[in-house]
Formats: C-alpha cells, sequence, structure tokens
C-alpha cells in the first residue's frame, strides 16, 4: 500500500514523519505499584482499585477505604497521574483511567501510577493512547499467564511503543478534543439517568392510580392476574432429537430477554424450534402481542413478543384478555417484581408457579381506554429515552472514530 506523502510506516503503523514511537519507559519518571494495605468499607480516604478505572475515567462508585495515615501520605494520588491495572483476567489487564483529583484517594497495589515527564508526555494524552485497540493488542503481545492470572510488570509496561506527536501542545490539543467529546457523553449519560428516574416515577404515580390522566375519574378496581390475561407455562423439546430443532418456531430463553437492554419489543430469538418440536414437548405457542415474563431464577423481567414465539420452562406467560391493553399489561407487571420475589421466599431456587401468579392481585383501570393512555405516556418516555441511547451510542462511535484518527495522526489538530 503506498504512504500518503509526509507519514511512514512503524511498528504501530502509519503515523506522520514528524512524529516518533518511543518506548513509554522514556517517556516517565517512574511506574509505581500501589498500596497492599488491607481496606475496608470505611476510612478517611478511597483506595481505587481496578473496578474503579471505567472508560479512561475514574468511577467513584463501590469505593473502599483506608485510614492507615502512613499508606495515605505514601501513595497519594496527583491531578494527572495515569492508572493501569497490570493483573487480572486477560480482558482486564490493561485497563487504564486517569486521575484529576476530584477528592483524595489512593491506589491499589494491582495497580500502577505513570509518572509521565511533563515536558515530553501529556498525561491525558498518554490515558487515550493506552485506551486504543493498538494498546490492547500490545497489551496481549507481551501478557504473562499463570494459573488464568494474566500479569504486566512494570518493565514490561515501559516497553510500550507510544506514537508520539513532536511536542506536548500537539498532544494536549488531540486530548483535549477527546476530552470534548468524553463532556458530551457524560451529559448525555447524566440525562439518560435523569430520565430513567423520571420515568420510575411516572410509573409509580399513574400505575398505582395516584396521579390520574385528564378526563379519567372514578375508583380503579382489584383483579387476579388470570382475570387479566390467560397465563401460560413454556417449555423444552428434547435436545436429543435434531428434528426438533433449527426449525421457523422462535424459542426464548431468559438471555433472549437480558439481551434486548431493557427494550420492550421481542421479536426474535437465538434459537428456534419445530412443529414437531413443539408438539412432543410442553412448549406452547404464544400468540404475538403477549407479554412474556421470566418466572425462574430471575423474576419479573418482561417483554412484549411482536410475533408468535414459545418460551422454555422459566417463563410465564401472558396473553391479554380482551379488556386488558398488552401495553399497560407490560409495565404493570414490572413494577411487581419485588411481590412476586416475595412468593418465592423460602426457596432455594427461586422460581413462581402458574398458581401463584393466577391469584396475585393488582390495581388497575375499569377501562381499556385508561390503561392505553398510561401506557402511552410511558411509551413516549420509553421512545425518549431509546432516542438519547442513540444519540450517545453514536457518540460513542463517533469517539472511537476520532481515536483512530487523531491518536494515529491521520488527522492532525495543529
Amino acid at each position: 500500500m503506498e504512504l500518503r506523502p509526509g507519514y511512514k510506516q512503524t511498528e504501530v503503523g502509519v503515523i506522520p514523519e514528524d512524529w516518533d514511537v518511543t518506548p513509554l519507559g522514556r517517556l516517565v519518571t517512574s511506574v509505581e505499584y500501589g498500596s497492599s494495605a488491607k481496606s475496608s468499607t470505611k476510612g478517611l480516604v478511597p483506595v481505587l482499585r481496578m473496578g474503579n478505572l471505567q472508560g479512561g475515567k475514574i468511577d467513584w462508585n463501590d469505593l473502599v477505604y483506608t485510614a492507615d495515615e502512613r499508606e495515605i501520605a505514601k501513595y497519594a494520588l496527583r491531578s494527572g497521574d495515569v492508572l493501569f491495572n497490570r493483573t487480572n483476567t486477560i480482558d482486564l489487564v490493561g485497563k487504564t483511567s486517569i486521575y484529576r483529583g476530584e477528592q483524595p484517594a489512593i491506589f491499589a497495589g494491582y495497580l500502577i501510577r505513570i509518572n509521565a515527564k511533563k515536558d515530553l508526555l501529556d498525561s491525558h494524552f498518554l490515558n487515550y493512547t493506552l485506551n486504543t485497540e493498538l494498546a490492547k493488542k500490545y497489551s496481549f503481545k507481551v501478557l504473562s499467564v499463570a494459573v488464568g492470572q494474566a500479569n504486566i510488570n512494570g518493565q514490561k509496561l515501559k516497553t510500550y511503543p507510544i506514537p508520539l506527536p513532536p511536542t506536548t501542545a500537539e498532544q494536549s490539543a488531540i486530548a483535549t478534543a477527546l476530552s470534548d467529546v468524553d463532556a458530551l457523553l457524560s451529559g448525555v449519560d447524566k440525562l439518560i439517568a435523569k430520565k430513567r428516574d423520571l420515568k420510575q416515577a411516572a410509573m409509580q404515580q399513574l400505575l398505582t392510580g395516584k396521579t390520574r390522566l385528564p378526563g379519567f375519574d372514578g375508583e380503579w378496581e382489584v383483579k387476579r392476574l388470570d382475570q387479566l390475561a390467560n397465563i401460560r407455562s413454556g417449555g423444552t423439546p428434547s435436545t436429543s432429537i435434531a428434528r426438533f430443532w433449527d426449525g421457523g418456531i422462535p424459542w426464548c430463553t431468559p438471555t433472549d430477554i437480558t439481551q434486548l437492554n431493557g427494550s420492550k419489543y421481542l421479536a426474535q430469538t437465538s434459537r428456534t424450534i419445530t412443529q414437531d418440536g413443539l408438539l412432543n414437548s410442553s412448549a406452547e405457542l404464544i400468540p404475538a402481542n403477549s407479554v412474556v415474563m421470566t418466572s425462574r431464577a430471575t423474576i419479573g423481567e418482561c417483554a412484549i413478543n411482536s410475533v408468535p414465539v414459545t418460551t422454555n420452562q422459566g417463563f410465564k406467560n401472558f396473553v391479554p384478555f380482551e379488556a386488558t391493553d398488552v401495553e399497560f399489561l407490560y409495565y404493570l407487571l414490572q413494577t411487581q417484581k419485588q411481590g412476586f420475589v416475595r412468593l418465592c421466599a423460602g426457596s432455594t431456587f427461586l422460581e413462581i408457579g402458574k398458581t401463584q401468579l393466577a391469584a396475585y392481585e393488582v390495581q388497575l383501570p375499569t377501562t381499556k381506554e385508561e390503561q392505553a393512555a398510561i401506557a402511552e405516556v410511558l411509551s413516549d418516555m420509553d421512545a425518549e429515552l431509546a432516542a438519547l441511547e442513540a444519540r450517545r451510542d453514536k457518540s460513542h462511535l463517533l469517539k472511537q472514530g476520532m481515536m483512530r484518527e487523531l491518536l494515529t495522526g491521520k488527522t492532525r489538530l495543529v
């Protein structure tokens, strides 16, 4: 492949001619292991661990602490310190984040603190560089693995090849551009969290009758679930009989529901069964526009099937009667998870039976019109959330593209 004018081929790929590929060890004053002292749920300052390194930033949730003043003095973090996870499973070694001085903290022994030479290396630029696919590939190259535990020590870390712009000003410009995208992503994440909280509050108000929509009044009624829908179970055809499988009938497992990531509708499943499989098992064909709900181990995860499906025995499925709005039923069942779990109390393995569900009582509007109106409000909120999540996903892709362009010099900012 012919090189563009002004570019050269290196061990890390094509970079501008005025860039260098420099081992990290030449660009840092030191790489230091963190504190090995025991931490606890309370103390003076947090001890940052591998789990706190998330997406190049520090996640300040799930913290442990220390009150050991000698450890605090020795391992206190400084703004701009880059933390690198040196040991764990292969896919987690190399996780990197930058400490921005958000609050006092120290770092745990299986992290490495990288102290950059400020006249040679911008620490924010380094943080982004160590979060690239190139850095991850290099991690695999230098990993040592013993008994399933991978490790990169400080000496190996110093061999990392860093594609380096000639000035820290250019490094800083690259880091600033990527930081702006991070700020956009953070803003969208906060907005999504706020919208989710608003939706939960709306569900609590609208699905209990505490708040009524305009044009509706009158008392709500209490009904058993078997008065709202025909409750059906699932089943699994024999896995040893090939003709029962890989047919045209979707067969749903709990994994198919969790993979929806909160989306409302189920349109396809990872596995299918044949008509023979359906006829020779306890599986039932659930008509479209029903609610499938997990009823074993994970209780109460729901979806509306937009096509006819079957499910395994880890489901209880609700085929709504004419007077029941399926969208309303979907949201109503989601608010009952804790009640369903309480029905399973005392069981070693959580499972809720058809008889228990049939007798379970809920409160709801007397008219299908009010049910549908409530469901429409909540559906609109879901649509707004989905749009924000799509915007966030697009921004993530934008950032990945910018990292590929800026951190290899394909696009120059100065």
